[in-house]
C-alpha cells in the first residue's frame, strides 16, 4: 500500500497527542477525556481501512495535529520534554519491533482486553489498568526507559500511573504505524515543511467538515 504525507502526519501526531496526554497527567493529574478516548481507541484496530480510521476520525487526532503543527513549524518554542518523550516512544518502538516473543503476548494482550468493551468503555479503569499492565510487562524492561517527569502527588497515584503506562503504549502504536507508512527520524529534520503543510491541510478539513456538518443540522 502507498502512504501519503497525510498519512504520516496522523501517525506522527498519534505520538506527539500521546506525549503530550502523559506530560499532562504527570504534571497535573487531569486530561482530556476525549483525546484519552481516541488514543486507547487506536491500541484495538488491528485491521482498520485507514489511518485516519485508527483514531476515529479526524476529530480524534485533532489534538495532535495541532501540536505537530506547532512544534515543527516554529510557531511556538519547541517542548523539549515533549521531543524527549516523542523520541524516546519511538527509539522503543523500534526495539520492541526486533522482540517477535513481545509483540506476540502484547497482541494475546490486547485482543483479550478488547472482549472487555462489550461491558466496559475504553478509558474504563479497569481497562487502562490492563493496557498498563501489557506495558509494564513487555516494554518497560527495554531500554531506553522513558522517565516521566511531573508532580510526586500525581506520580505517585496509581491510576495516574495506568493511564500514563495505557498512554505511552498508544504512542509505541502510533510509532509502529509511523513507521509501516514510511516515517523515519530523519524526517524530523529536513522535511519538516511537508509535515507541517499536511498537517493545516488535514486541520482545514477538518474545519470545513464540521462547518458543512453545522450547516446541514441548521437546514434541517
Amino acid at each position: 500500500m502507498k502512504y501519503s504525507d497525510s498519512d504520516r502526519a496522523i501517525a506522527l501526531s498519534g505520538i506527539y497527542q500521546a506525549s503530550s496526554l502523559v506530560q499532562q497527567v504527570a504534571r497535573r493529574g487531569l486530561v482530556n477525556a476525549d483525546s484519552i478516548a481516541a488514543n486507547i481507541h487506536s491500541l484495538f484496530q488491528i485491521d482498520a481501512d485507514s489511518v485516519v480510521d485508527v483514531y476515529g476520525g479526524l476529530k480524534g487526532i485533532e489534538p495532535g495535529l495541532r501540536l505537530t503543527y506547532r512544534q515543527l513549524s516554529g510557531e511556538e518554542t519547541r517542548d523539549d520534554e515533549l521531543t524527549r518523550y516523542l523520541l524516546g516512544i519511538i527509539q522503543l518502538e523500534r526495539k520492541l519491533s526486533r522482540h517477535l516473543d513481545r509483540l506476540e503476548q502484547i497482541k494475546h494482550g490486547l485482543t483479550t482486553i478488547a472482549q472487555r468493551l462489550v461491558h466496559f468503555p475504553a478509558t474504563h479503569s479497569n481497562i487502562l489498568g490492563a493496557l498498563a499492565e501489557i506495558y509494564a510487562d513487555n516494554i518497560s524492561q527495554l531500554s531506553p526507559r522513558i522517565m516521566v517527569s511531573g508532580e510526586p502527588v500525581y506520580l505517585q497515584n496509581s491510576d495516574n500511573v495506568n493511564k500514563i503506562r495505557a498512554l505511552l503504549l498508544s504512542g509505541i502504536r502510533a510509532a509502529t504505524l509511523w513507521r509501516q507508512t514510511g516515517g523515519k527520524r530523519r524526517q524530523l529534520l529536513f522535511v519538516r515543511r511537508r509535515y507541517t503543510n499536511a498537517c493545516k491541510q488535514l486541520l482545514d478539513n477538518l474545519q470545513l467538515d464540521l462547518q458543512a456538518n453545522s450547516s446541514s443540522k441548521r437546514e434541517k
